[in-house]
């Protein structure tokens, strides 16, 4: 079987670094809020190119304390809207909610990235921020994307999830926005060995609001400034994660090179390849092959040992738990609607072999519907 992520693998190709990182921390004695959590907040800071970089416990969180720190710098009104693409993981919209914002969903283009034309579909006088995603590790436009959000005023969160090491004309995502969010969740390009965040910013004031939210509202021991949440990335897992930087451009250079050999060596009409074949550009965290035809090539895949997923099979404005707030505005987002229903993950990853890259794409040359 050629799995889809073998991440006890890929923890162990760090090995040792990865258990003296773990016991050092073990032995210090110290978990919380010490060494190892402000050394990779500057180590990060730095790679990607900002001045502060806030570690907090999930990307989730960092979503949501970004827009809430950024609600409360620029004051925003109740009943606020944001502008989220419709096709991305469903926490995107839901950091959204838990800020206390509305979400407004904007097609994606064929790359499944937000644009400004999508985005100017749904703007509205209550809009104050736009989250532009870097899907399965592609770049969004964020050129265009920045210029379009400062002729309205608007705030510009990064979801840098899956892109850790994605860049754009030579200079890190991150680092485009007003803030970016990232996620260390162990099957990122960037894994903790548990659950893990991040916000980065070249705004000092903006970092210093998510510290304070992330931290119960408190600077000092006991003295709650505003109401906050416990959000705070664990000693270990900074541990970890400084390991692991070290090595990220060479990790996300080998799953390019996945990619450049999945584009020369897949060869089926029944499958439209990402990008246009084009590797130089994403990080592939996700690669996300397309096919009308998806549901029976994922079980013909099955069929020869390869494990797929799907990222993702319903498009935002359709889930269940986000319908209320998408029915008042009547998105039809077609395009993120087609990619729900045709998009499939083959197995991607710094330590697949050429033999089972090879494997997989005879397998989809041998696909028929």
């Amino acid at each position: 079987m050629i799995n889809f992520l073998p991440l006890q693998q890929i923890n162990a190709s760090f090995e040792p670094e990865l258990s003296a990182a773990v016991q050092r921390v073990v032995r210090s004695g110290w978990y919380l809020r010490g060494e190892e959590t402000r050394c990779f907040e500057a180590e990060f800071a730095r790679y990607i190119g900002v001045r502060h970089v806030v570690g907090v416990g999930n990307g989730l969180d960092a979503l949501t304390l970004a827009l809430q720190a950024a609600a409360q710098k620029q004051a925003w009104a109740p009943g606020s809207e944001v502008i989220v693409p419709a096709m991305t993981f469903v926490a995107t919209a839901e950091a959204v909610l838990r800020a206390g914002f509305v979400p407004r969903f904007a097609d994606v283009d064929d790359r499944a990235l937000l644009t400004p034309e999508t985005a100017e579909a749904v703007v509205s006088e209550r809009t104050r921020a736009i989250v532009p995603v870097h899907l399965y590790g592609h770049p969004a436009p964020m050129t265009d994307l920045m210029a379009w959000a400062a002729e309205r005023g608007l705030f510009v969160l990064e979801d840098a999830a899956q892109a850790h090491g994605a860049q754009i004309d030579g200079r890190n995502v991150g680092s485009w926005g007003h803030a970016a969010a990232f996620s260390f969740y162990p099957g990122k390009n960037l894994g903790a060995l548990g659950d893990g965040g991040a916000v980065a910013t070249a705004d000092g004031e903006l970092a210093e609001r998510v510290r304070l939210l992330a931290n119960y509202g408190a600077r000092e021991k006991y003295v709650h400034e505003v109401a906050g949440v416990n959000s705070r990335l664990d000693e270990l897992q900074a541990a970890a994660l400084r390991v692991k930087l070290r090595r990220l451009d060479a990790d996300n250079e080998a799953r390019r090179g996945v990619a450049r050999r999945y584009a020369e060596k897949i060869c089926n009409p029944c499958v439209s390849l990402p990008y246009g074949g084009d590797a130089a550009q994403s990080v592939f965290h996700i690669y996300p092959l397309r096919s009308p035809h998806r549901d029976a090539l994922m079980r013909h895949l099955a069929a020869h040992h390869v494990e797929t997923l799907i990222h993702y099979p319903i498009a935002l404005p359709d889930q269940p738990a986000l319908r209320a707030v998408a029915a008042p505005f009547s998105p039809s987002a077609p395009v993120a609607r087609q990619w729900a229903a045709e998009e499939l993950s083959l197995p991607i990853s710094p330590l697949l072999t050429e033999r089972e890259t090879d494997a997989v794409a005879d397998a989809i040359n041998s696909f028929q519907p």
